[in-house]
């Protein structure tokens, strides 16, 4: 009898997935070449999206494209399907999914695996404040980067075209929420590029905008320490950015941001990075969960309690083996997800191989963080940076962390262009609404016309 390979099934194709994927590749070539082993990755969308690149593609420094990773490319010896986990029966060994033919009416799809990895990511963790998901916009991927750089170009063009200062003072006030590094770096960024770009409006100054950061806790930022913190604070400060720690948003319904503190801000930019969540994925499995919706981990990254099942980054809680106390889990971010690949995929291949496993042990070296160009914070190894300093810093480590050579030398060559040129100040709108045009010719209403769409975006 022809033995069945045993398929490794990957839920996600960010950071873990990816990683996981490219580390099994090399790890068992052998075993994939003569067919004893399988492959698949499930993932939303085609491509990894590199997020710490996401504020520069914002700015206009990087490329959209170059911020995100072919998976096909770079996953050769893996079956990529395209499409979202609804559902995963682990006891079973069955995941149900849904992909782009779903929505042509053929239905959702049963896929079996051998060893399941879940790397689905997190989403964000939206409160139910008035109007938030009507007129807010979020930081996660490649699409609301675009589109909020085009937004706000676009609210400079309505600000020079219009005398009336309602519609004016309500179009470049930019208010941000959350004092992470989505946030900040994401605000630092746009400030900075449209502080540029009012140099080639005749009547808009950078004094005329209004750039609000809105963080609930006491600091920000405190990836960096408290030290760095501040001098982000006083940093953002000297720019005109209205920082207000200890203030939530109550309400941003009509247009207007109304904060706890009493302030309202007449806007048409809201940009919510105020934290993320488990994806819901997890809550459809029969897969142990923490009281944060988590899956619960071993050091080893296997799901504890459950055989053949793995996990890793934001959506696992994975104890941290280097703590002093115990209990302690390692943070969901960009450095733990990708390190935890590597031994993830190593665990695997020792899996099959009935070999002993790994266990995953990795102390925080320190954070980097981009203020705009030329300045930056950083507190890495105990040191602390800021300036041009830590801005170097920044780009240096994400280039070198950034996945593939093809991608590093076109990151490069862009920066390098970006020195010798001025910035592109370009909003590229109507991308988003491709058939605009063509309805509006044919006979059809145009899509942005505001009876049409009651958000009035770009």
């Amino acid at each position: 009898m022809v033995k069945e390979p045993v398929r490794i099934l990957i839920v996600g194709g960010g950071y873990v997935g990816m990683y996981t994927a490219l580390r099994l590749q090399r790890k068992l070539k052998s075993e994939l070449k003569r067919g004893e082993v399988e492959l698949v990755v499930v993932s939303p969308d085609p491509y990894m999206t590199y997020q710490p690149f996401l504020p520069e593609a914002a700015a206009g420094s990087i490329s959209p494209r170059h911020v995100v990773v072919p998976l096909r490319r770079v996953l050769a010896q893996c079956r990529i399907v395209i499409g979202e986990a609804r559902s995963i029966d682990h006891a079973r060994r069955t995941v149900t999914l849904s992909t782009l033919a779903t929505d042509e009416g053929v239905g959702t799809e049963q896929l079996t695996y051998d060893e399941l990895v879940l790397a689905p990511g997190s989403i964000s963790r939206a409160l139910p404040i008035p109007g938030l998901a009507d007129f807010a916009i979020g930081f996660k991927t490649v699409e609301e980067a675009i589109g909020l750089r085009n937004h706000v170009i676009e609210q400079m063009d309505i600000a020079s075209s219009t005398r009336d200062p309602a519609i004016r003072d309500a179009a470049l006030t930019f208010v941000f929420v959350g004092g992470g590094y989505a946030g900040v770096e994401a605000l630092g960024e746009l400030e900075d590029m449209a502080r540029y770009t009012a140099r080639y409006y005749h009547n808009i100054e950078p004094e005329d905008m209004k750039w609000i950061l809105v963080e609930a806790s006491d600091r920000i930022l405190p990836e960096v320490g408290e030290e760095m913190g501040k001098y982000t604070i006083t940093e953002l400060r000297r720019r005109n950015i209205d920082v207000r720690l200890g203030t939530r948003l109550d309400s941003c319904a009509d247009r207007i941001a109304v904060l706890s503190d009493g302030a309202r801000f007449p806007t048409r930019t809201v940009v919510w990075t105020a934290g993320v969540k488990p994806h819901p994925v997890l809550a459809a499995t029969d897969l142990p969960l923490n009281e944060r919706g988590r899956l619960r981990c071993t050091p080893q990254l296997t799901v504890d309690g459950a055989t053949h099942a793995w996990a890793a980054g934001d959506a696992a809680a994975v104890p941290d083996v280097t703590a002093a106390e115990t209990g302690k889990e390692t943070a969901p971010n960009a450095q733990h997800a990708v390190r935890q690949a590597g031994v993830l995929g190593d665990n695997i291949a020792h899996s099959l191989r009935g070999e002993p496993l790994e266990t995953y042990s990795h102390k925080y070296v320190g954070s980097v963080a981009s203020l705009g160009l030329h300045k930056g914070v950083a507190h890495v190894y105990g040191r602390k940076l800021k300036g041009y300093p830590a801005w170097f810093m920044h780009r240096v480590y994400h280039l070198s962390r950034v996945p593939t050579f093809n991608r590093k030398a076109r990151v490069l060559a862009e920066w390098t262009l970006a020195g010798l040129f001025k910035r592109e100040i370009v909003s590229l709108g109507s991308l988003e609404h491709p058939r605009a045009e063509f309805e509006l010719a044919a006979g059809g209403k145009h899509p942005l016309d505001p009876k049409l769409d009651p958000k009035g975006s770009s």
